[in-house]
């Protein structure tokens, strides 16, 4: 019960019902907020306990400078949490050991249970192992659950053993775009109050839900499991950063291209750890699919959400997804009543202000390494001749293509080219090179929930076959929906056949290439690659394309709209500029460029208005929990505690809460470590977490081997985050990593300086040996440390690799989060100050002193760092508010939460 100090109780009469809701305009200063913070402000009111929440925190948001630098802590208890399954499926092996640790010390295991509704979608396991057939979807799900029956077997059991744990079982969909679809409520109804439906997600694309007037983010596992059991979320009451739209995009645009416009405008402003807001005229004028759209890319711009609020257009999505008349109606009348309602003329008090004309938005690509690299499609030729350089060898004597002199790039003479013959196993054969797209993908929740984009791509795809086109023979194409409703309206719009014949099979309803799971290129395609050393490319839809991520063979990665990833399968090249030559030729030998087969706007609004119902979306979700026989006949255990398996390479027991006792343990400073990685700018977490494919002459490989898994039968890392032992083995191990201890190589590797000469060795084997002499570690690190997504193992693997400390230059909000939540402290470089102008090598021996104040209660500004070569600075605690701090001093989140839960 909320201790109601402002009087804020009142009931609100929608039809025949009656609900409980807490007033914002009780509080003074409340009607000038920002969207995002009256949703904050409601949730404190709502949850006001007199302890950790207290009316002083209502009345400080209330009074919100919205120019002052962050620095009020605030409790927030999300309504409700959501799960992917490489990520939810550690979570549930967390919750399951914690069942255990409760048990051991003398507590009630049940009390480990779900305390708000938590939803976990089966979407990253599907891999796109098959393709360009009638058949590649059945194979590949079939293949799906051989490689992953022991995961499944284990999330069924959580479904059967937590109270309000739901499941959504695999082939379904995406994670966002079933929550935006079904799940997500925007006004919650729960013990007999509405309230805004709130929520943490554990993937950083939670956002997504933002375009419906609903605030989440994405946190890591250990803190949506806190979430889950009750825990609110730390944070500091954030800058909010006022984004304006207005005009409407013109007819060829497409919310591709918008979004990234907004992500390098983003990213250039700088919004890490900032809300973002949309709005102004231009955001009555942005459909529901583009605000979700948008909302999605939040974590490629760096804010902690991008939200737009609720209006007639949020409405008019819920009626269409299904929702009923009197949640429809409760959300309209809850948003008027407390001030949710979006007014176009309003200009609420934010911290900062951008603004974008819609009509200025022109076709763009991005990469090839990172989505906020916008390049103007126009100029795409141009800039991959520059930025091929970077992927070739410095010495490559190959011959150069010239581009004509108006052509030319203003510091490049040449394209760098490799001619390189492929002949397949029927015998046909083709020329590939540098440039050449090998993956095109219409992939991820970013946009397949868009249906403007997706109708325009298969648009594409009906026009190029109509004039005799088709895709190079080195493409593989894939299409992954994020829902069934998406291959409902392909069907109802007679499209299915053209995708089918330009290659773009149904391969999965899942995150496939976004996530690396874009499977094997043909065996011969990927020798020559490999043999010559070529940087070929992909082309997606989707909002990730790191060096590493999509496919180890694939160098150059670019973020395209769906109907430009159909255009360039066509055209085969990065090197061809598809905006001015042809991307074919036709059945008459005539040359076919891409304004000949790109569809007006009328004709894609023609047939999402005409193709899409109501009923669509009835139909997908009216069972959608139940799963197929598939799913329901996997055998599983019972009972509240898990029967682990000593046999399973899939999920194993975690040792976090080995001889965990109930006191704390003090805190200590750090002594004698040596750096287990130095590492430069823009370390993603995929960089550090394990992810894709395991190969065999790794740690992990070599794990699975000498336990029996065949090559074959390895799957990705995500499927296994279940075992901490193959997670260790792949934490820093991405294949582009470089760790300039041991310059020269890239992937998983440093030195061991518990060895003479200091060898070069795996990362996860130099590991072992400084834990077995006692020596902590740490890591060095530039700017941006951890950007990317909320992977709850680039904090759990390096945790247990024994790393006790990071410096870094700056730091992505999650993963700064997370690292405290496994024990592991992060520091920051003085101001101006880096590894490199502190002459640091990484050879250093490393002391840190100034931690233990924290035993006193309070947290130092900074701690003292020296080396045994006479370095010496003070380094800036990032532990940020007092939350964080209990987090550490009790060994993590984890450790922290199963104390109170058996305390209370």
């Amino acid at each position: 019960m909320s201790a109601n100090s402002f009087d804020a109780r009142s009931t609100l009469q929608v039809g025949d019902e009656s609900y409980e809701i807490f007033r914002l305009d009780k509080v003074e200063g409340s009607a000038r907020l920002p969207y995002s913070l009256k949703v904050l402000l409601e949730n404190l009111l709502r949850t006001e306990d007199g302890a950790n929440i207290t009316a002083d925190h209502i009345r400080a948001l209330g009074g919100w400078d919205s120019q002052a630098q962050p620095s009020q802590e605030i409790q927030f208890t999300p309504a409700r949490v959501i799960m992917q399954d490489f990520t939810g499926v550690p979570c549930v092996v967390d919750l399951a050991t914690m069942r255990e640790a409760v048990k051991e010390l003398g507590g009630d295991p049940a009390k480990v249970n779900p305390l708000s509704p938590a939803e976990l979608v089966i979407d990253h396991s599907v891999i796109a192992d098959k393709f360009g057939t009638k058949d590649s979807f059945a194979q590949n799900v079939e293949l799906e659950y051989g490689r992953n029956k022991e995961r499944y077997q284990f999330l069924r059991w959580g479904q059967t053993a937590f109270d309000d744990f739901k499941v959504v079982p695999p082939g379904t969909g995406i994670v966002h775009q079933v929550n935006i679809e079904h799940l997500a409520r925007t006004v919650m109804v729960r013990n007999g109050q509405a309230y805004p439906d709130t929520l943490v997600g554990t993937d950083s694309h939670t956002t997504m839900v933002n375009g419906l007037g609903v605030l989440g983010w994405g946190v890591g596992g250990i803190e949506a499991e806190a979430a889950m059991l009750g825990q609110p979320v730390s944070m500091l009451i954030p800058r909010v950063v006022g984004f304006k739209l207005t005009g409407e995009l013109n007819p060829g645009t497409t919310a591709t291209d918008l979004v990234l416009t907004i992500t390098e405008m983003l990213r250039k402003h700088g919004v890490v750890g900032k809300f973002v807001e949309f709005y102004g005229e231009g955001v009555a004028a942005t459909s529901l699919a583009n605000r979700a759209t948008i909302g999605n890319m939040s974590p490629e711009f760096g804010s902690t959400a991008a939200i737009f609020p609720i209006d007639g257009e949020t409405l008019n999505y819920l009626k269409l997804t299904g929702r009923s008349e009197q949640q429809v109606a409760l959300v309209e009348a809850y948003a008027k009543e407390q001030g949710l309602w979006l007014d176009p003329a309003a200009e609420p008090d934010f911290s900062e202000k951008l603004e974008l004309d819609l009509s200025t938005v022109v076709p763009s690509i991005a990469g090839p390494k990172r989505p906020q690299d916008r390049i103007v499609l126009a100029n795409a030729k141009q800039q991959f001749a520059q930025d091929v350089r970077n992927y070739v060898a410095d010495d490559e004597e190959a011959g150069k293509e010239s581009f004509p002199a108006s052509d030319a790039p203003a510091s490049s003479n040449g394209v760098p080219t490799k001619p390189t013959l492929v002949t397949l196993a029927d015998g046909s054969s083709f020329e590939i090179d540098h440039g050449a797209v090998t993956v095109a993908a219409i992939t991820s929740c970013t946009n397949t929930s868009n249906p403007y984009v997706m109708v325009a791509a298969a648009l594409v795809a009906k026009k190029a076959v109509e004039k005799g086109l088709t895709r190079k023979p080195w493409v593989k194409t894939t299409l992954a929906p994020g829902s069934k409703v998406v291959t409902d309206y392909f069907d109802k719009a007679g499209l299915t056949p053209y995708l089918d014949k330009m290659g773009f099979n149904l391969v999965g309803y899942g995150c496939t290439t976004c996530i690396g799971n874009s499977g094997p290129l043909d065996e011969e395609i990927s020798k020559a690659i490999n043999e010559a050393d070529l940087a070929v490319t992909s082309v997606l839809s989707g909002n990730r394309n790191f060096e590493g991520r999509i496919n180890p063979d694939v160098k150059m990665n670019y973020l395209a709209s769906p109907p430009l990833v159909v255009a360039y399968a066509i055209a085969g090249s990065m090197k061809v500029d598809i905006t001015t030559e042809a991307i074919g030729t036709d059945t008459d030998g005539n040359p076919v460029f891409l304004k000949d087969i790109w569809p007006t706007e009328a004709e894609v609004n023609d047939v999402v208005a005409n193709a899409i119902g109501e009923d669509m979306f009835n139909k997908s979700y009216q069972d959608v929990f139940a799963g197929d026989a598939q799913w329901q006949s996997l055998p599983i255990p019972t009972g509240n505690t898990f029967e682990w398996d000593a046999e399973s390479t899939y999920v194993r027991k975690p040792p976090y809460f080995e001889g965990m006792q109930m006191e704390t343990t003090p805190v200590t400073d750090i002594t004698g470590a040596r750096v287990l990685a130095k590492l430069g700018d823009s370390v993603t977490t995929d960089h550090i977490s394990p992810a894709g494919a395991i190969k065999a002459d790794t740690p992990a490989g070599k794990y699975l081997t000498e336990h029996g898994v065949q090559r074959r039968d390895f799957n990705s890392y995500g499927s296994r985050r279940g075992n901490h032992e193959v997670m260790i083995r792949g934490t820093f191990a991405n294949i582009r990593l470089r760790n300039q201890i041991a310059p020269g190589t890239e992937g998983g590797f440093t030195r061991d300086f518990t060895q003479a000469d200091a060898p070069v060795s795996f990362i996860y084997d130099a590991s072992q040996n400084y834990q077995a002499a006692g020596i902590p570690l740490v890591i060095l690190a530039g700017k941006e440390y951890g950007s990317g997504s909320s992977r709850d193992w680039a904090a759990k693997g390096t945790a247990l690799l024994g790393v006790k400390a990071v410096v870094a230059e700056s730091y992505e909000r999650i993963h700064r989060s997370n690292l405290i939540g496994m024990g592991v402290l992060p520091l920051q470089f003085p101001e101006g100050a880096t590894a490199a102008t502190l002459g640091l090598t990484g050879e250093e021996t490393f002391s840190i002193t100034g931690v233990t104040e924290l035993n006193d209660g309070t947290t130092p500004r900074t701690v003292k760092v020296t080396t045994d070569t006479g370095v010496e600075f003070d380094a800036v605690v990032r532990i940020d508010t007092p939350g964080e701090a209990d987090y550490y001093r009790n060994g993590g989140i984890m450790q922290y939460v199963l104390r109170n839960l058996i305390r209370g």
